[in-house]
């Protein structure tokens, strides 16, 4: 048997119905990494470096999950009137999650909010709204508004000699559309290899030979049958996470 082995995700912070404070991890994510051969390994939000820095050392692999907007004071911008809610807490622990896998070369994959992360804390910026910054976009917030996540809200193109596409076995493929901002000004290191129809950047990876993949669609979504494809992504994470 495969050594399996441990995938670090980051929480958010929520609230229950009744009022109550959670720290949660959407289950998708982690049913995504289970079959693809992981052991998902939580990381709560705590002010305390030295935990964070206990609980990423122990895992093999970072995954940044989707969730609420970044701070724009992270990248050095005020907040654009659309901005949604933001959580300081969060952004620091996956600030410090993405710098450390940049650092000390950990696999490293982000998910919606997770490309976004990476974008800003390798140096780069963001559209703090895309219906108001790029009118003349697509609706990427077609399944948000749908309620329903497992079909298509746009296609996406990737570059023909990107990781991404050898993967995947093609250069383009179904991608549902959840987000309210997108990438701007990308970040010193990262490239892009993946657009929507209207040049929102939909993908992006690592220039080097250290392993950092985003994707701005939901692929844990996708995979189990309206995009098979998409399972290849989950299953060559962990399988350099596992190396």
């Amino acid at each position: 048997m495969h050594h399996r082995p441990f995938i670090g995700v980051s929480c958010m912070n929520s609230r229950h119905e009744g009022g109550a404070d959670l720290m949660a991890v959407r289950p998708t994510y982690l049913r995504a990494l289970e079959a693809a051969g992981a052991i998902p390994q939580l990381i709560h939000l705590s002010a305390d470096e030295q935990v964070i820095r206990t609980l990423f050392d122990r895992c093999d692999g970072i995954l940044l999950p989707g969730g609420d907007d970044i701070d724009p004071a992270c990248y050095g911008e005020s907040p654009h009137e659309a901005l949604g809610d933001v959580d300081a807490e969060r952004d620091t622990v996956e600030l410090a999650l993405a710098r450390w896998c940049r650092d000390e070369r950990k696999p490293l994959l982000g998910i919606c909010r997770g490309i976004q992360l990476i974008n800003v804390a390798f140096g780069g910026t963001l559209w703090q709204d895309i219906p108001s910054q790029l009118p003349a976009g697509l609706d990427h917030q077609y399944n948000t508004h749908l309620r329903v996540y497992d079909v298509e809200g746009h296609r996406i193109r990737l570059t023909a000699d990107s990781w991404l596409a050898q993967q995947l076995a093609c250069t383009e493929l179904l991608a549902n559309s959840m987000h309210h901002q997108a990438l701007k000004a990308v970040a010193p290191g990262l490239r892009v290899t993946g657009l929507a129809p209207d040049g929102v950047i939909e993908a992006v990876e690592g220039e080097g030979d250290h392993f950092v993949v985003g994707v701005q669609c939901h692929p844990e979504h996708l995979w189990r049958s309206a995009e098979p494809r998409w399972r290849r992504l989950f299953d060559s994470f962990v399988a350099i996470c596992r190396g």
